[in-house]
């Protein structure tokens, strides 16, 4: 999967594209001709794509933006997954209240964001039990601990 990195946020400390790429290629399937934006982004833009695109007024870690056809186009064969909007400072405040390590929570994130893209949701217990399944296992390749669990604080 290629990845474009854009940075639109003064936070640091920030994943390197290298880093982003090699938790991209934990996703299952070839989808190496696939290509994605990583938009990173401050609490301020995350928070207004989360108003505009989802009626929800406050800052989120990620937001997936599937790519679609503008209406009227023909639907051909194309590489583009779509777009994903990381807030660091969101995923930062989310890894210290839950006692994760930031970059573990970066990269679930990530995967996660991904996984949306791909058609994974988790608006059913079902299809949440499914995703959350599907990141814990990925995750683990990399030995990170199931971002699900309890953290004990």
């Amino acid at each position: 999967m290629n990845l474009d990195l854009l940075i639109d946020t003064d936070f640091t400390p920030l994943p390197s594209k290298q880093q982003l790429q090699q938790w991209a290629q934990l996703i299952p399937g070839d989808h190496q001709q696939l290509e994605c934006c990583v938009r990173i982004v401050d609490s301020i833009e995350i928070r207004q794509l989360n108003k505009d695109f989802r009626g929800k007024d406050y800052a989120t870690n990620v937001l997936s933006f599937p790519f679609e056809y503008p209406p009227g186009f023909p639907e051909v064969e194309q590489n583009l997954l779509g777009d994903l909007a990381i807030c660091p400072e969101v995923v930062w405040q989310e890894a210290e209240q839950q006692g994760k390590k930031y970059f573990d929570h970066w990269a679930h994130m990530l995967v996660h964001g991904l996984l949306h893209l791909l058609g994974y949701d988790h608006q059913t217990d079902d299809e949440a039990e499914e995703m959350e399944t599907l990141e814990q296992q990925l995750l683990a390749k990399i030995h990170i601990a199931n971002p699900y669990q309890d953290q004990g604080l």
